[in-house]
């Protein structure tokens, strides 16, 4: 795949991830269905902002931001302290796809993703439904 072919180009590069995750706490923060999601995160986001959006600038093809800073992301082990099922997976994969259609993401684009990161979203579900 070329670099100008992989998502992070497509979605804009390093201002088009941060839109993404800026949409997808600010929906997360607005929305009352997701409050449960949310429950499960610093009062205070900004971290939060951050993080997803150094781990997404790399898993998405662009610079390795979260590696740069943390070494290897570790998710699985990273989250094992928050209790994640099927609803909170569902949860974040609706604030995703919500988030990606609010900012335009392309279709085929975000159906891509969409796959990608349920795929990583249901890997993270840590205890039993």
């Amino acid at each position: 795949m070329s670099e100008a072919a992989t998502p992070y180009a497509l979605l804009g590069g390093d201002a088009g991830v941060r839109r993404l995750v800026d949409r997808f706490y600010d929906l997360m923060d607005l929305e009352p269905v997701l409050a449960p999601l949310r429950a499960l995160h610093p009062q205070d986001l900004s971290g939060s902002r951050d993080k997803l959006h150094w781990f997404l600038s790399g898993w998405l093809g662009g610079p390795d931001l979260y590696q740069q800073r943390f070494g290897h992301p570790r998710l699985r082990a990273r989250h094992l302290p928050y209790p994640i099922g099927s609803a909170e997976r569902d949860q974040w994969m609706a604030c995703m796809i919500r988030a990606m259609e609010e900012e335009g993401v392309d279709d085929a684009l975000a159906q891509r993703l969409t796959q990608a990161f349920m795929g990583t979203a249901d890997w993270m579900r840590n205890r039993p439904d």
